[in-house]
């Protein structure tokens, strides 16, 4: 087998979408306020000074770093979308966004298109997420003739990442395949990658014989798990990586030929052929590519983190057993992370730290759950994303890593008033914690938290006579267990808040 690199041949391998007419507008529609719109953040981009967060009701900037905030919830879609993947290079930024509907008891994913700007973020215009027409489309790849399904609904065309390079963006989009333009998303192309099985190498010299296709049992194509695409970067022009449901892909002639690396076709594979996220560690004269990779459908495979330091010939696996999520680099350091934590590592993933407990000291803004889903770095400046809000922590020598932390979660302010409620109501302890939100008008004050079940029988003291601060709301956390240490059933509770000489009471649901 082999892999030919093809750098100055110029061949035609795919086809612009049919019957695409995106609706193009541009806006500068925004709106300030002291949070992001929500606490569920799934990507952190930072550039120069500023920080872009993607979360579950749209996209936020913060310039002066994270004290204020830019919300652009009144630019369509992003008022009710949320955003499934960011990019940046220069002045240009692409954002993809997606939402989520319940059909017949299952929540089905739906891509909801994707905007850009060439003013760093200042205007944006809008195009509909990329789909064709027909059933069966025939692509040209060099002498080769490829029978490609057409994807022509948004349902479960969600796009996950995003690369640019120069004069193109790519975008890995799980259903809608690998795709990328050139002017802008007026038009896409379907990018072909190699099939699963034995085959390691494809190039537009070849003969072969498969299907693009990310499903089986629909009009006579052979299904591929490897043209399920969930990741892609793009270090420069020429390398694209991509990550999808059957291993990594690279190619380094711009995206014609490619190669491709999974669990069983190497001696020294990646962990797991579920590829969620890619990403390249430049330090001197190392470039090392880290990946997300999770077991797919072999018993053999491993959830994990695969890294290469040889251009994917051979392959390092570390963090075994952990689901991680993201990646950055801070020179030598990596950070990863992960369902279990924050991960640390000085010396190229032989060893590993890990955060503890993250609380701001400030506000006792507390996360109970340690996943983390975002990471990015910021000279000594470590920013994160979570289910539960947006934090950062500082890496330095006079302050070692995750030991001190600032959390930024939105919230709805009771002010001055003695109101209080809870959320998420109702919530499930297996999935999260509930927050109990209240103020102490203006008051530093001694502040005790009871549970109570549905009967007015004591089920947990949550604080007793524990100073709070009168210049911050607060919000108290409790995961639904007693104090014997034991899951409370399902139902309703009641809690109460004694303070200043007063009682506040408020309502949680429990709901497994």
């Amino acid at each position: 087998m082999r892999y030919q690199v093809l750098t100055t041949l110029i061949l035609s391998f795919a086809v612009h979408v049919r019957g695409q007419v995106p609706t193009t507008f541009r806006s500068n529609a925004e709106e300030r306020s002291s949070f992001p719109k929500s606490n569920s953040i799934n990507d952190v981009l930072l550039a120069n000074d500023t920080i872009w967060i993607g979360s579950g009701r749209g996209l936020s900037q913060s310039a002066d770093g994270g004290r204020g905030w830019k919300n652009f919830a009144n630019v369509p879609p992003f008022e009710s979308r949320g955003i499934s993947a960011l990019a940046k290079r220069g002045n240009t930024m692409w954002v993809a966004s997606a939402y989520a509907e319940r059909r017949d008891g299952d929540a089905i994913q739906i891509g909801a298109g994707l905007h850009f700007s060439t003013d760093g973020g200042t205007t944006w215009s809008f195009v509909q997420q990329p789909v064709d027409t027909g059933t069966v489309d025939t692509l040209t790849y060099g002498r080769n003739r490829i029978a490609a399904l057409a994807i022509t609904v948004p349902e479960n065309n969600v796009t996950f990442d995003i690369a640019l390079t120069s004069n193109t963006v790519w975008i890995a989009s799980f259903a809608g395949m690998l795709r990328k333009s050139t002017n802008n998303g007026r038009t896409w192309d379907r990018v072909i990658l190699p099939p699963d099985g034995p085959l390691q190498f494809i190039a537009p010299t070849d003969s072969l014989n498969f299907d693009l296709s990310p499903s089986s049992g629909r009009l006579g194509l052979r299904e591929n798990l490897n043209h399920r695409v969930f990741s892609v970067i793009a270090p420069d022009d020429s390398t694209i990586w991509v990550g999808t449901a059957g291993g990594i892909n690279k190619s380094t002639d711009g995206g014609i030929s490619w190669r491709k690396f999974n669990h069983q076709n190497q001696l020294q594979p990646i962990s797991g052929n579920f590829v969620v996220a890619l990403a390249e560690q430049s330090w001197k004269d190392k470039r090392i590519l880290w990946a997300a990779t999770i077991n797919a459908v072999d018993g053999n495979e491993r959830r994990g983190v695969s890294f290469t330091e040889d251009g994917g010939s051979t392959w390092k696996t570390t963090l075994i057993g952990e689901f991680p999520h993201n990646f950055a680099f801070r020179d030598s350091i990596v950070y990863v992370a992960a369902d279990g934590g924050l991960y640390r590592s000085s010396d190229f993933g032989r060893s590993w730290s890990r955060s503890g407990t993250v609380v701001d000291p400030l506000t006792l803004q507390r996360f109970g759950n340690p996943k983390f889903y975002a990471v990015g770095v910021r000279g000594d400046t470590v920013w994160v994303g979570t289910n539960e809000g947006l934090a950062y922590t500082i890496d330095s020598p006079t302050q070692p890593f995750a030991t001190r932390w600032t959390i930024f979660r939105t919230y709805e302010p009771v002010g001055t008033t003695a109101q209080t409620y809870s959320y998420p109501l109702p919530f499930s302890p297996d999935e999260e914690v509930v927050r109990i939100h209240y103020g102490t008008q203006g008051k530093t004050l001694p502040v005790t938290i009871r549970i109570f079940d549905f009967g007015m029988q004591p089920v947990r003291t949550l604080i007793q006579s524990a100073l709070r601060s009168g210049t911050h709301e607060h919000d108290e956390i409790w995961n639904g267990m007693d104090d014997r240490g034991r899951r409370v059933a399902n139902g309703v509770y009641f809690y109460r808040i004694e303070y200043d000489g007063a009682e506040r009471w408020g309502k949680i649901m429990v709901l497994q």
